[in-house]
């Protein structure tokens, strides 16, 4: 399965939606993606997982190593809505602990342009 990543910035922050499967193959692809959301300005990086599938440990590490980037610039790195099968594995890493997950896309900033199913 390919990976998609959008993202969308707004002032200090940017949202990232990734789509697809992040693995060995796929990460580099959103390591470009936060790269770039870093590099353009955002201090919050957002990353919206609700349409992610898989994310093996190279996935991990690429959220990881942009964490420390965007708090390197004094901000923060946010995951939002992992599906059960990430979660899991954020909960075995104990990166549950480290990072911000927010369960739901609800909890995005509005001015991020989500669209609201209601």
């Amino acid at each position: 399965m390919e990976l998609k990543i959008s993202s969308r910035s707004h002032a200090d922050y940017a949202v990232v939606t990734v789509r697809g499967e992040i693995d060995l193959y796929t990460a580099p692809q959103l390591q470009s993606g936060l790269v770039n959301a870093v590099d353009d300005g955002a201090r919050r990086l957002i990353v919206d997982m609700s349409r992610v599938e898989f994310c093996d440990s190279t996935g991990m590490s690429v959220l990881l190593s942009a964490m420390k980037r965007v708090r390197a610039e004094n901000g923060d790195l946010e995951l939002v809505a992992p599906k059960p099968a990430v979660r899991k594995i954020l909960e075995v890493t104990g990166l549950d602990t480290v990072f911000t997950i927010r369960d739901s896309t609800d909890d995005l900033p509005m001015a991020a342009g989500t669209n609201a199913s209601g």
